[in-house]
């Protein structure tokens, strides 16, 4: 199949087209080409115009796009280019499988669990309706609603709600390693609000199970079955990495560091994936304990 990412030099996207490659032809949309054919192999094929594209030769389109939501302080500024880079992409690509005359038949989008909004510890899953009216509901919300227009008798739209998503090569652990190392780690704030994680090579079996089954459409949660509180992640990365885990952050402090921005550490989700459950899927990495046990000796390699 004919398969369109964007987002290719992302987190998830450069750990994804690899699996994509092996069986499919992949075409990456990115502003910098270069920077697609070092992180990921001068084989792929790199664009960096959507006008460059003929959709109607695209079976799947995969769109993981967006400014870095952790990348700077939350200033008016910020929070626009944080949606405007999802938003306005994401319409841009709904235009175009909507204009073709034989669309992709599949679209699948990101999102993430930030869509529900701060929550207190009870299971929720994709039924879940009672949001929490802030920043990150409002961008995941409009961002789900533009993609879910491409939805068609020919086209199937699959939404993703990412949650925190664990890697060796990047992302948060790569960003809380350190601290640990040096006996800095510890929970945030009081350690009861819940942290709802994935494996990477579960959100990337995730993403390769709705490309091959074709009759999946609709949200998927893309967290491990097993969320677990701040303190018992904390607890667990510090043993882990044979390191003490008494340095706690203060809510307040974040607060003044981060802003608005430190809300998203403050407070919580504890969400369930049911929907790729129910649909089959099977997670490699269910437990956060062997989870840190593959990610952290792949980090150290």
């Amino acid at each position: 199949m004919n398969i369109l990412i964007t987002g290719g030099t992302g987190l998830i996207g450069s750990a994804l087209i690899p699996f994509l490659d092996n069986h499919h032809k992949v075409t990456v949309l990115s502003r910098n080409a270069t920077k697609v054919y070092v992180k990921i192999g001068s084989h792929i094929h790199a664009i960096h115009k959507l006008s460059e594209i003929d959709f109607n030769q695209f079976d799947i389109v995969i769109n993981l796009a967006g400014e870095g939501i952790l990348k700077k302080r939350w200033s008016k500024k910020q929070k626009q280019k944080i949606e405007q880079s999802r938003w306005q992409l994401t319409q841009e690509l709904v235009n175009k499988i909507r204009d073709a005359d034989t669309p992709p038949h599949t679209f699948i989008s990101g999102s993430a669990i930030g869509f529900y909004g701060r929550q207190n510890n009870q299971p929720i899953d994709e039924s879940f309706d009672q949001c929490n009216q802030e920043f990150s509901h409002t961008l995941c919300k409009e961002w789900e609603s533009i993609a879910l227009n491409a939805q068609s008798d020919t086209t199937r739209v699959c939404i993703i709600r990412t949650g925190i998503v664990l890697s060796p090569h990047g992302g948060a652990l790569c960003k809380m390693i350190p601290a640990y190392k040096f006996a800095l780690g510890g929970p945030i704030a009081d350690g009861c609000q819940m942290m709802s994680w994935i494996h990477i090579d579960d959100i990337i079996g995730m993403i390769m199970y709705l490309v091959e089954e074709q009759s999946l459409k609709g949200v998927f949660n893309a967290t491990a079955p097993t969320p677990v509180s701040n303190a018992e992640f904390s607890s667990m990365l510090a043993e882990s990495l044979n390191r003490p885990n008494f340095f706690r952050v203060p809510a307040k402090i974040l607060t003044l560091l981060l802003g608005e921005m430190a809300e998203l550490l403050i407070y919580g989700q504890n969400v369930r994936p049911n929907n790729i459950t129910k649909a089959g899927y099977r997670f490699h990495y269910p437990e956060l304990k062997e989870a840190f046990s593959h990610l952290l000796r792949h980090h150290s390699e």
